[in-house]
């Protein structure tokens, strides 16, 4: 992706290898990121999308490379790793630093209102998606990590996740770096498509994706 000279990347990420338990893992991925994209990082299962991601969150380490990230990151996990022992509003409190009220306006902001005192485990799953939507965005980030954030839903239930998170994005122009399975949501929620695949893992492709408001080309 090219850019300004003068203004360096939201994300500079270099990673000559990754290993883990000596088996490499990721290899020879170069990675920028502009402030307002989104990236759909796709590729099959098990090559290193969830690796890529954690890495870019600080969470691994120990690689010839760099990551240098400008601003404040936070992540949406595929599972929600939420506090089952705090309440929803407390959730929001304690990993976004936020106050009471600044949390319960997330909640309503995600459907959720009212439901400040109650604990994740009496959400649904698309509720506690909805939570850690929530908690995400009120860390204000300069840049967001999702990983596969709709899985395990029914189509109709993703693509009402996939307005929100739309909906939210749009609001605060946070910039995004989503791993999906599915090229639907790929070429829905992203402006750039990066994927992986070899072994170790390289990026393959970088492109584009589709504009959905160019008209389809003429047979």
């Amino acid at each position: 992706m090219s850019h300004d000279a003068d203004i360096p990347p939201l994300l500079d990420l270099r990673i000559e290898r990754f290993q883990r338990a000596s088996e490499d893992i990721l290899g020879g991925v170069c990675l920028a990121v502009e402030p307002g994209e989104t990236v759909a990082l796709t590729g099959p299962s098990g090559i290193g999308k969830t690796t890529l991601l954690r890495i870019i969150a600080g969470l691994e380490a120990g690689f010839p490379g760099h990551c240098h990230l400008q601003g404040r990151v936070a992540m949406v996990f595929q599972e929600p790793t939420l506090l089952p022992w705090r309440s929803l509003t407390q959730n929001i409190c304690l990993t976004a630093g936020v106050s009471p009220d600044e949390a319960n306006r997330w909640l309503a902001d995600v459907g959720l209102a009212g439901r400040g005192e109650d604990y994740p485990g009496q959400l649904s799953l698309g509720q506690e998606r909805r939570l850690a939507l929530a908690r995400a965005f009120a860390v204000k980030p300069d840049l967001l990590l999702m990983d596969e954030p709709f899985v395990s839903l029914d189509p109709d239930l993703a693509d009402e996740m996939m307005t929100l998170f739309e909906r939210l994005r749009a609001g605060r122009s946070v910039t995004t770096i989503l791993v999906t399975h599915a090229a639907s949501e790929a070429e829905r929620l992203a402006t750039r498509i990066v994927t992986l695949g070899g072994k170790p893992a390289q990026i393959i492709s970088d492109a584009p994706a589709p504009d959905h408001n160019q008209p389809a080309p003429q047979p």
